[in-house]
């Protein structure tokens, strides 16, 4: 009886990792469900959205998004309009510094993983794409494309919301 009381204490507790880890990289947002983050929230497809343009390439051996700095205020609404011009896939990535390096390192070992969460998208070449998002709350934020070694080729930028 001990042993089976353990067998499902050990299991609930691995149910409650494996839960709790799923919201740590990307999709951290909640998967859609709204949860706010330390970086913000999905955006509202009902309310108002600035447009920002993000083109992601690669160019004289480095990999870059342009722009590479957004501005956004705090509360703001901002909808990234996503187009790889590059040869190879790309993804926009949206977190906090921390939590994109973090994810950087799974990244590694799942290099096929696919972003296609409230604060992340992955695109083929020639592709576009958009994520919504809701600045809620000021500081500086980070935006990188976690495919291993686009990130250290380049393939990073910063979210300054005021």
């Amino acid at each position: 009886m001990k042993t089976q009381i353990r067998s499902i204490a050990l299991g609930a507790v691995a149910a409650l990792a494996l839960s709790a880890t799923a919201f740590a990289g990307p999709g951290g947002a909640g998967h859609g469900h709204g949860d706010e983050t330390a970086y913000g929230k999905p955006g509202d497809p009902k309310k108002p959205a600035r447009v920002v343009q993000v083109s992601m390439t690669e160019r004289d051996g480095k990999m870059l998004f342009i722009p590479d700095r957004v501005e956004v205020r705090r509360g703001e609404q901002v909808r990234f309009q996503l187009r790889n011009n590059g040869e190879l896939d790309h993804e926009l990535v949206v977190a906090t510094l921390e939590e994109n390096l973090k994810h950087a390192v799974e990244m590694q070992k799942n290099p096929d993983m696919e972003h296609d969460d409230p604060n992340a998208k992955r695109l083929a070449p020639k592709k576009t794409g958009e994520i919504l998002w809701q600045f809620t709350k000021a500081g500086e934020f980070d935006f990188s494309c976690l495919i291993p070694g686009h990130r250290e080729a380049g393939m990073t930028g910063k979210v300054i919301v005021k």
